[in-house]
């Protein structure tokens, strides 16, 4: 499986090198555009008949046009609702220039089907999703007729400035560059999980190094005029023979009515937005601590209508632990009953590194009994263990969600408080704290006490550098609360001290 200048041994190309190649070719000496995209689509063309990801618009029918002049055996494949423009589009265009095409009208029901599996692929982002079905199906036409080769137009938005942030933009080639290094995260590993699971090789001659540099030493204002996008490119295509093609553009999720569906669909199952629709077909694990942010994040996954199937935990036998949150860990088990959720709880030594593996048990676990695809971890600014969290899950295909991410930490304080959330200190390590601490109710006025200190001596407000830990008690998610019966406090010294819970149990609200 190869998606063609993207990929490295059959692999997808790692970002980092994505980049290093994109700035090396700011570099290259001058190109011709139209010499250097006619070798890059004739070098391309394989030996058996292949495919075009086809709607009629100036991407793929100057594919086409090509390859007919170069009498190459190929078919247009195109998908839509009925009377969706790209539909529309892709007949009149092939039936112009005598392209054999094969379309594919879909129900509102075909895509309900194709929407599931492309969360399941790709995740819930709604432009991925929306773009990615469309590739999906026509793929699917494709290889009904045995096609494993099919050209895309992928790339010739970034290089001749195709979207409205170009026309918003000062510097239009600064944001083709820009956009070429962001299509690694928003467009290949889409592009990438597609080929792989139909098992096609996806040829994309617009992301040509050649042609990449080619195009960008062309200047930026001959890339939107005359209120067109894609200007330059749009003279090019009739200096090689292919006359009024000014179509103007339109995203594969719109041309094809596509995002029309999955509102119609979001609607059908009584969610107001797409985005919401698509989050209740993902299965996720709550990474938990028992402490404020993993179980607030919790909440707002929830609130975004994530299908939350678990909540996952890791206990540590050293207290010590790098990666894993100690004090009052065993209150998860309260916490899972009061919400709902089951807990899957994993022990691990706690040793730095090693601690991993238990990490990696613990979502395999989840992956194989709640059948998830994503976690959510509650991570405000601890890149230590964000990043390893990410790159235990990329080795597991799945998806990670930081809603905290970077959010400031007396916004995210006040904002727990705001909804509702009730949650006491368990544990102080830190200049300006004392027991006294411990086993109350933090409230706003405590708030304000701890961005005094903040002003005094840098003490971080949420606790992100281990000056405090805490356990959430009850909030909106909660059917019951916790009540502490029985704790003692171990104090190794004035501004070291833990709270020992020996005894809590739920009860109802109202007492």
């Amino acid at each position: 499986m190869k998606i063609a200048d993207i990929t490295k041994n059959n692999e997808l190309i790692h970002e980092k090198e994505w980049n290093k190649l994109v700035d090396s070719l700011k570099k290259e000496k001058k190109l011709d555009f139209k010499k250097e995209f006619l070798k890059a689509v004739e070098s391309r063309i394989p030996k058996k008949r292949f495919g075009i990801l086809f709607s009629g618009g100036i991407d793929s029918t100057l594919i086409a046009f090509i390859c007919k002049k170069l009498k190459a055996d190929f078919v247009c494949y195109c998908v839509g609702l009925k009377d969706s423009p790209d539909i529309i589009s892709a007949q009149e265009v092939a039936k112009k220039h005598n392209f054999r095409l094969k379309k594919k009208i879909l129900s509102l029901k075909d895509i309900e089907k194709t929407i599931k599996t492309m969360v399941k692929l790709i995740g819930p982002d709604t432009m991925k999703v929306g773009v990615g079905s469309v590739i999906y199906e026509a793929i699917k036409l494709a290889k009904k007729d045995n096609i494993k080769d099919i050209f895309s137009g992928l790339g010739s938005e970034e290089i001749f400035a195709g979207y409205e942030r170009h026309t918003l933009s000062k510097d239009i080639n600064k944001e083709c560059w820009k956009g070429l290094k962001d299509m690694h995260q928003r467009d290949f590993t889409r592009d990438f999980a597609i080929a792989k699971k139909l098992k096609v090789n996806v040829l994309v001659p617009f992301l040509d190094p050649k042609v990449i540099s080619a195009a960008m030493q062309i200047p930026g204002k001959e890339k939107i005029r005359s209120g067109y996008k894609k200007y330059a490119l749009r003279k090019s295509a009739e200096q090689l023979g292919l006359k009024k093609a000014w179509r103007k553009k339109k995203a594969a999720q719109y041309g094809s009515y596509f995002d029309k569906a999955i509102l119609k669909l979001a609607k059908k199952h009584s969610f107001k937005y797409k985005k919401n629709y698509l989050n209740s077909l993902f299965n996720i694990g709550a990474l938990v601590s028992s402490g404020k942010d993993s179980i607030y994040a919790l909440h707002l996954m929830l609130k975004q209508d994530f299908n939350v199937k678990c909540m996952i935990t890791l206990k540590s036998k050293n207290p010590d632990s790098y990666m894993f949150h100690t004090p009052a860990i065993s209150m998860t088990k309260l916490q899972s009953k009061a919400i709902g959720i089951p807990l899957l709880e994993q022990t691990t030594r706690g040793e730095k590194e090693k601690e991993l593996k238990d990490l990696k048990d613990a979502l395999k676990k989840a992956k194989t009994k709640y059948k998830i695809q994503g976690i959510s971890t509650g991570a405000l600014f601890s890149n230590y263990q964000r990043e390893r969290i990410e790159k235990i899950a990329q080795e597991l295909n799945l998806k990670v969600f930081s809603p905290l991410w970077h959010m400031d930490q007396e916004a995210e304080m006040r904002e727990i408080l705001e909804n509702k959330f009730k949650f006491i200190i368990t544990k102080i390590a830190a200049d300006g704290l004392d027991k006294t601490w411990l086993n109350k109710e933090i409230t706003d006025k405590n708030i304000d006490k701890l961005v005094n200190l903040n002003k005094k001596i840098g003490f971080n407000i949420a606790g992100e550098g281990g000056e405090f830990e805490t356990l959430m008690i009850d909030g909106p998610i909660f059917k019951k609360k916790i009540k502490i019966e029985k704790a003692e406090i171990k104090e190794e010294s004035k501004i070291i001290a833990e709270l020992i819970i020996k005894k809590a149990k739920l009860t109802n609200k109202s007492i």
